[in-house]
């Protein structure tokens, strides 16, 4: 079969595409054709080595987890899913098997998404059927995005009304919690580009601030002097999130979902919650996602398409270009 390979830690262009051997399903496994893939940063964070401690990988390594596809095989014990199966949803390198468990219980473990053929294990609310009225391609766009966002709607207990404001919100996670939120009669004012005010409008943002034109913490205190219920952070670093805790009113929370995660020891408010929240599938979230996307209220955010021959070139535009929504690979 054809993936996209690594044999060793390095940027995007360690990449190539080459013939592999198709993995097969053990016992409680399942095996997938891959109809398509979406890039994620956490790919190439787990490629760059930042992580190699707490996760080495093994090589030659495939990179890939949010998928969606057609069940090829199944191991033995395994009742969950049949052949011909229409699946979609994560997983992550078996090499992280130790983090994994943040993804899910039992833990989403892959042999990588990025390939013509994975394997994946059958018993983790990280994979689910999809259903009719949903494409392979928005499918495969749904689930580190959606889980993430229902991760900050259950870590927020927002309540109708309150104002959020979220910094990236052009960015592929943006692309489910904007919507999540706006769903639930949050007002969210969004930082973007101008290019991108439209589009983060059309997720359900009330408000924009284009944060290379002005500083967004000064901004939002003058729009709002009080200051916002929260922030949710899709973009910046830790330390950076420091100055921008000041635009929460007192009481309020900053949710961060993004690496390196910040310090609380660096925050030097105690009326200030601050949480990091991951990706985290509980059964039944991703059908849950799944009906809001076939309703319309998680629209396909996918910005560009590739062939899985130009997969190396797409993660490498994901590092170097301005991206909107999801880039897509597709088998």
């Amino acid at each position: 079969m054809r993936a996209v390979v690594a044999r060793e830690y390095g940027p995007p262009s360690v990449l190539v595409v080459s013939d592999t051997p198709v993995p097969q399903a053990e016992a409680g496994q399942i095996q997938v054709r891959v109809r398509a893939a979406a890039l994620n940063p956490a790919d190439l964070r787990n490629l760059s080595g930042v992580m190699r401690e707490l996760a080495p990988l093994t090589f030659p390594h495939v990179p890939g987890s949010d998928f969606a596809g057609t069940v090829s095989s199944v191991g033995s014990g395994v009742t969950r899913f049949a052949v011909g199966d229409e699946v979609f949803g994560v997983g992550l390198p078996r090499a992280t098997a130790g983090m994994a468990s943040m993804l899910s219980t039992p833990p989403s473990l892959t042999t990588g998404a990025m390939a013509s053929y994975a394997v994946f294990e059958a018993d983790t609310p990280a994979i689910a059927v999809r259903p009719p009225g949903l494409s392979a391609e928005h499918a495969a766009t749904l689930p580190i995005p959606g889980l993430t966002g229902l991760a900050v709607l259950r870590a927020g207990r927002f309540s109708p009304g309150e104002r959020v404001l979220v910094v990236g919100a052009a960015g592929g996670v943006g692309g489910a919690t904007v919507p999540l939120l706006a769903a639930a009669q949050l007002q969210v004012i969004a930082t973007a580009l101008p290019e991108d005010a439209e589009y983060v409008r059309e997720l359900g943002a009330t408000e924009v601030i284009d944060y290379r034109a002005v500083d967004i913490v000064a901004e939002t205190l003058r729009r709002y002097p009080d200051g916002v219920d929260a922030v949710v952070n899709l973009a910046l670093p830790g330390a950076a999130l420091v100055k921008v805790g000041d635009v929460v009113r007192p009481g309020g929370c900053l949710l961060n979902a993004a690496f390196p995660a910040p310090d609380r020891s660096d925050f030097d408010r105690t009326d200030l919650t601050v949480e990091t929240v991951y990706s985290n599938a509980r059964p039944g979230d991703l059908d849950q996602l799944a009906a809001q996307a076939v309703a319309g209220a998680l629209p396909s955010t996918i910005s560009r398409r590739f062939t899985l021959e130009e997969a190396p070139q797409a993660y490498t535009e994901m590092v170097y270009a301005h991206v909107r929504g999801k880039y897509l690979v597709t088998m």
